[in-house]
């Protein structure tokens, strides 16, 4: 039975948010620490042993989170009109941004769970095969 490779990352930023439409107090602007892990996985290494240089994947998500930290992402695309900065949707942005730097024939970004605290946490996956 053939297996999966999986290597994963942690990145932090700080950032406020208000969420649209939400009846109670997460409406009003405020703020978290969130966490992302990124998770890539793939069926076959490369030439060297490797599914994904870290350093790559580390560049792609140091890029989005240096978009985010320390920003109001209710004035940030796609979250100041299309989408409302839920962890749901910080999730599925991280995911697409850094999938579309790192994904190659071997190789896909295919979850990121965001910590919005400790114990709250949204999950965005999508289908490896």
């Amino acid at each position: 039975m053939p297996g999966f490779y999986e290597v994963m990352i942690e990145r932090e930023f700080s950032s406020a948010h208000q969420l649209r439409g939400y009846k109670g107090k997460c409406e009003n602007l405020h703020g978290h620490n969130y966490k992302v892990e990124i998770y890539a996985k793939g069926r076959e290494l490369n030439h060297i042993g490797l599914l994904v240089d870290f350093a790559d994947l580390k560049k792609a998500a140091d890029e989005v989170v240096k978009y985010l930290d320390h920003r109001n992402l209710n004035e940030l695309p796609p979250f100041d009109e299309e989408l409302n900065p839920s962890a749901e949707n910080i999730a599925r942005f991280v995911l697409e941004y850094v999938a579309s730097r790192v994904d190659d024939e071997r190789v896909r970004v295919y979850k990121v769970r965001c910590y919005e605290t400790p114990t709250s946490i949204a999950t965005y996956e999508v289908s490896v095969e």
